[in-house]
């Protein structure tokens, strides 16, 4: 065989490979569930940044898996401890092109020290109100017991 075959023959296999890892990872997030959400990082410039993916609750975290990602684990983790909604808002601009009216944006900021970060979280209605109880239902910090 030529050396452009057996490159080809190569391509061709971390291609199939890549295929596979991808349809594994879309297949085990349909098996689970979750709620589908589109994330970024805050601050991001217009329609910028925007991830699709699928948010799953786990006691105190929110993890969220992009669609197009083969990582095992999840791409964010959002802690309900540290997490306040800063801003609400309707997309604008060149967001709708990949979102409707019916969609809400949520202006977070993980507050804890360890992480610091900001997000946006675009969700309909029903995921809105299931993301706003999760968030709302965290322990306040002062019924926590004091030793």
């Amino acid at each position: 065989m030529s050396a452009s075959m057996l490159f080809m023959v190569a391509l061709v296999g971390v291609l199939l490979l890549a295929v596979v890892a991808l349809g594994y990872r879309l297949w085990k997030l349909r098996q689970v569930g979750g709620t589908a959400a589109i994330l970024r990082d805050y601050p991001a410039a217009g329609g910028q940044g925007w991830r699709h993916g699928v948010l799953r609750y786990r006691g105190g975290e929110a993890e969220f898996y992009r669609l197009s990602s083969a990582r095992w684990w999840p791409d964010r983790r959002l802690s309900r401890l540290g997490l306040e909604v800063v801003a609400r808002r309707s997309p604008r601009g060149d967001e709708f092109d990949i979102m409707t009216e019916e969609i809400v944006i949520l202006e977070l900021r993980d507050v804890s020290p360890e992480r610091g970060r900001g997000y946006e979280v675009a969700l309909d209605r029903g995921a809105l109100t299931a993301f706003t109880s999760w968030l709302e239902s965290r322990p306040s910090p002062r019924a926590r017991r004091r030793n």
